[in-house]
């Protein structure tokens, strides 16, 4: 059953058309009000609905965030003011860079729901291998199950390792996930999204999700015990 969230969907894609053609700040000035009362403000009201599922779901607290629209454009090529895309992250409030973060994305060229740890380094980065090292089993088989609900690890995060890093052998049977300072699973909304509703369609991709990021969840629940 629809739930009105389409509409803010179908709002921001028009919208996103229009803004690819006419990516300027001289553009947008006169269509920010519309912005934010079509699609802006929906979205908050979206992503504080969803930050309870997901607790809900998790049984862990999460805050959303809903991405600003301005690009920061400081150390990029792409000086084009706007992004062309709608993004919302629900993050969960415990403070552990290996504690997963969900991502709601949509463009004119996906609406995604995905779920991962992103950019870590130093001792975060040394953790993660060694969850790999110790969980890469369970986490193969919580991947693969997600795979059968047409979810596939992300490119988003920086570029995989060229090796394996030490002290791992290079025919680690994880070697691709130790590679990997990043590791985000996503997948497309279901396809019946506009009949069951934005949430509903969000919660199912969520619950696809879940074997991923319950062997995440007993990962912190060692770290938490030794």
């Amino acid at each position: 059953m629809a739930d009105g969230f389409e509409q803010m969907v179908d709002e921001a894609l028009t919208f996103f058309a229009k803004l690819e053609k006419n990516n300027t700040k001289d553009w947008f000035e006169p269509h920010k009000a519309h912005y934010k009362e079509a699609i802006a403000g929906p979205a908050k009201f979206f992503a504080d609905l969803m930050a309870e599922d997901v607790a809900r779901t998790t049984g862990k607290p999460h805050k959303p965030k809903v991405f600003r629209i301005y690009r920061d454009v400081r150390f990029s090529k792409d000086k084009t003011p706007l992004n062309t895309h709608l993004h919302i992250m629900w993050q969960p409030t415990v403070q552990d860079p290996l504690a997963p973060s969900w991502f709601w994305g949509l463009s004119r060229d996906y609406f995604i729901l995905g779920m991962g740890v992103m950019g870590l380094q130093g001792e975060h980065l040394t953790r993660y291998r060694a969850f790999i090292d110790t969980l890469g089993d369970g986490l193969q088989d919580a991947l693969d199950e997600a795979a059968e609900s047409g979810a596939e690890i992300s490119d988003w995060g920086p570029e995989p390792l060229k090796r394996v890093p030490k002290p791992y052998d290079q025919d680690h049977p994880h070697a691709d996930l130790l590679k990997r300072k990043a590791l985000a699973v996503s997948g497309p909304m279901p396809e019946d999204w506009r009949e069951t509703g934005v949430v509903k369609a969000t919660l199912n991709r969520i619950e696809a999700l879940m074997p991923v990021w319950s062997v995440f969840d007993k990962r912190l629940h060692i770290d938490t015990h030794q």
